[in-house]
């Protein structure tokens, strides 16, 4: 079972900007109990419950970057919000990596890339 992932930035300020909104989006708030201001910010969907999504500046000090064939899919509530969380993803900056769209139905994603590299997708499965 998946209790978290953590991706590399290279500035927690800015990436923070930048997934608030998108993880909002998707019902994920942050975990003031697992957060450091300056190093490391971890999100939830609920309390102690599911998987959670952390960034932070890398522990051993090296330069963030993302891995080749890494990537994070985040499910979403319905193929609306797919779309919107990709166009709040490109308007905050990020790499289009593949419009919304429907993928062999009924998976319907979308997928972009962060400032520093790292790869999502964006996807429902319910066909609404």
């Amino acid at each position: 079972m998946l209790g978290y992932i953590t991706l590399g930035v290279s500035d927690v300020a800015k990436a923070r900007a930048f997934y608030e909104p998108i993880l909002g989006a998707l019902g994920m708030t942050r975990n003031a109990a697992f957060s450091s201001d300056d190093h490391l910010t971890f999100y939830e969907q609920a309390k102690g419950r599911g998987a959670m999504l952390a960034i932070g500046k890398p522990y051993d000090k090296n330069p963030a970057t993302f891995g080749n064939g890494t990537m994070v899919a985040l499910a979403a509530a319905d193929r609306a919000t797919v779309d919107k969380v990709h166009a709040q993803a490109l308007a905050a900056g990020a790499q289009d990596e593949g419009a919304p769209g429907v993928r062999g139905a009924p998976f319907y994603g979308a997928y972009f890339r962060d400032h520093d590299g790292n790869k999502f997708c964006v996807f429902n499965m319910t066909g609404a």
